[in-house]
């Protein structure tokens, strides 16, 4: 009788291994195994990491192999089992690849195909077809999109983590509970002792200090010692933490009356400020998105004001950006003057604290949660609900999708939900961030998204122009490598156009993410269907460098340009000033956050910025989604190239004393998961 060696990999997550009966029949074209138990619990068989080898005997041929059921049945007490793949030796001496990865809960059944990829037109037998029909219309009714505020992309249904199906969701909860992680940080940092002073305010700047964890020769010391100067104001908009807001400016706009005398002393090639403009060397920021978005008033006892300013930048001689003009409101008028450098000491001083301050407002909100995290998710669940496992794209997209929507769940549990974390101590909590998600899908686009398009319409994109620009550089280089990856894996499974054109899932995919990620809005400019393949190239690389190098670049710096409080001030307790010449040291220090506040700010800037447990960077797939020799080449090449661009990068960077590697590929996660 024909015998199979069945072998069965357990994963190494805690909890990953399983006490009760597990069952196995195989389904082939010429019929079906009866069900085999392969454990039974006091065995000891399928232990977390444990890589168990069954001889399967049959009564008869069963054909190419089509299908693996495996089947948990209650022995003791209910437990979960993350089954990695399946392996099977058939009688000829041939070896089949299962992948599965997935945790199999309850006393539920699995069914897997073998791990080649397949596109909807390659299945011909009926099985096949219906298999792949299943475990869509599963994964539909598991995977619903739901409104969380009116305007916002379409987020997952789950109102908590543990709703979330099991496959989804973090191995361990605690590791993600934002509250402990914000408080162990605050303990961490040694900054638990300020945190019953809340509305209690800091005596100067050096008393910053004393939250202020001291680690030598780090980017949030030389922030700490350099941060009063305009080169580090004017850097920060190239390679701080949001460096995506800075564009050249081809003509000063009207509600910014700026005269050539007020500017005059900062020019240094002695050419008018119009001409300066024509010349390319005018830089404009503008916050105008927080204009009318309602401050944080859930403190009874402390005002909170917001500014939404207009920062007018200069590349100077030494081919440096620096702030020539700050506005602070977005209406010109006697009660809101145009500061200067040539302005007293600390009137210009708080004029750039209000920057950073709406700076961090803009980032925490709209590049950071919108432009990652909630895209991200919208990529997700599209394609949980439309690519089956067995679709190329599943497998190639599924790594870079890693705890995105577990993360933002929590997010909304416990964060940045009506009376979270949020609201403890920015500005922006109390429902002004939810005005500005709203107010900011406007300018969501997908060519806002696609990173050389985006730096080539704020007119970034010239390196002789803007030579200090590494997030550029460094964006670029990466956006080309993942790029190219995803060119070579199309060319792959997508032989011509019109086989793109005939993938009924990827254009369910593509429709799912324009009707309920956009909303159906036209003007975002997401397709509604794609047509060739060099656009599915591009559409691929959006995704995956959104999820993995663009909020890597906006993430994982919090830390560096945010701990010192003054530099990036989460709210501010005092309104802007009206005019020139009354602004002391006293009164800046008591618009600046309070002990309480600064101390749960500094708590989330660095739990923030910490990678997670295991985690798996840019390139990294050891789930073996693909089985294929040549998607594995493929593989294979993008990882070189990636350590290419590693090196390169930390060729630039040695002996800087603000080296730029966020985009660096070993710094970059996979997926949006912290």
């Amino acid at each position: 009788m024909p015998s199979y060696t069945v072998t069965v990999a357990t994963g190494s997550q805690w909890f990953a291994g399983t006490d009760d009966y597990v069952y196995l029949s195989l389904e082939g074209t010429a019929g079906c195994s009866e069900r085999h138990l392969l454990d039974k619990a006091f065995y000891n068989d399928f232990e977390r990491g444990a890589v168990d080898s069954y001889d399967v005997t049959v009564e008869e041929d069963l054909g190419e192999i089509q299908l693996i059921k495996i089947e948990k049945r209650k022995y003791w007490y209910q437990d979960d089992w993350y089954l990695k793949y399946i392996t099977v030796k058939t009688p000829m001496g041939d070896y089949l690849e299962f992948p599965c990865y997935r945790w199999i809960t309850d006393e539920k059944e699995v069914v897997l195909r073998d791990g080649r990829a397949k596109l909807p037109r390659d299945d011909k037998t009926q099985i096949l077809k219906q298999h792949r029909r299943k475990e869509l219309e599963t994964r539909q009714k598991m995977y619903r999109w739901k409104e969380w505020h009116p305007g916002f992309p379409l987020s997952i249904d789950a109102h908590s983590h543990s709703e979330l199906p099991r496959d989804i969701q973090f191995d361990n909860e605690k590791g993600i509970d934002f509250i402990l992680n914000y408080s162990k940080a605050m303990e961490n940092l040694y900054i638990n002792r300020f945190m019953h002073m809340f509305q209690s305010s800091w005596s100067d700047f050096a008393d910053f200090e004393r939250i202020f964890v001291r680690i030598s020769n780090t980017i949030s010391e030389y922030v700490m010692q350099h941060w009063k100067e305009d080169f580090m104001f004017g850097y920060q908009f190239l390679n701080g933490c949001n460096p995506v807001l800075i564009r050249r400016c081809t003509e000063i706009p009207k509600k910014l009356p700026i005269t050539m005398d007020m500017v005059e002393c900062s020019l240094e090639r002695n050419l008018t400020l119009e001409e300066e403009v024509k010349q390319g060397n005018i830089f404009i920021v503008d916050y105008e998105l927080l204009d009318g978005v309602d401050a944080n008033k859930t403190d009874p006892c402390t005002i909170q004001y917001l500014a939404a300013p207009i920062c007018l930048l200069y590349k100077n001689l030494e081919n440096k950006i620096v702030p020539i003009a700050i506005q602070l409101g977005q209406k010109p008028g006697p009660d809101n003057p145009i500061f200067l450098p040539s302005d007293a000491t600390y009137d210009w001083l708080l004029a750039k604290i209000w920057v950073r301050s709406s700076d961090f407002h803009i980032h925490q909100t709209v590049t950071h949660l919108l432009r990652t995290h909630l895209v991200s998710e919208v990529f997700s669940i599209a394609m949980f609900r439309q690519l089956p496992a067995v679709h190329p794209l599943f497998k190639l997209l599924v790594p870079h999708m890693r705890f995105t929507i577990a993360i933002n769940t929590k997010a909304r549990e416990q964060l940045i939900c009506e009376c979270g974390l949020f609201d403890k101590a920015n500005a922006t909590g109390g429902g002004g961030h939810v005005q500005m998600v709203q107010k900011a899908m406007k300018d969501l686009t997908y060519s806002s998204l696609c990173f050389p398009e985006e730096i080539k319409a704020k007119g970034m994109d010239s390196k002789e122009d803007i030579p200090y620009y590494y997030y550029r550089d460094d964006g670029i280089k990466v956006w080309e490598a993942i790029k190219s990856f995803a060119e070579d894996a199309i060319h792959i499974y997508y032989e011509s156009d019109e086989v793109v054109c005939e993938d009924v899932e990827l254009q369910a995919f593509v429709k799912d993410i324009y009707v309920y990620g956009m909303r159906g809005v036209k003007s975002s400019g997401f397709p509604k269907v794609i047509r060739t393949r060099e656009k599915l190239a591009e559409y691929l690389t959006v995704i995956i460098f959104t999820a993995s190098a663009q909020h890597a670049a906006v993430n994982f710096g919090q830390y560096d340009w945010c701990s010192w409080i003054p530099n990036a001030p989460p709210t501010m307790r005092c309104p802007p000033p009206t005019e020139k010449g009354t602004v002391t040291i006293e009164q800046i220090v008591e618009s600046l956050p309070d002990r309480g506040r600064s101390c749960w700010h500094l708590g989330a800037v660095w739990a923030l910025s910490q990678f997670q447990d295991n985690e798996l960077f840019l390139g990294m797939y050891p789930d073996e989604h693909f089985v294929e020799k040549p998607m594995k080449e493929a593989m294979a090449k993008f990882r070189k190239s990636l350590d290419e661009i590693v090196n390169v990068i930390t060729e630039r960077n040695k002996n800087k004393k603000l080296p730029y590697y966020y985009l660096s590929p070993d710094r970059i996660p996979n997926s949006v998961a912290v």
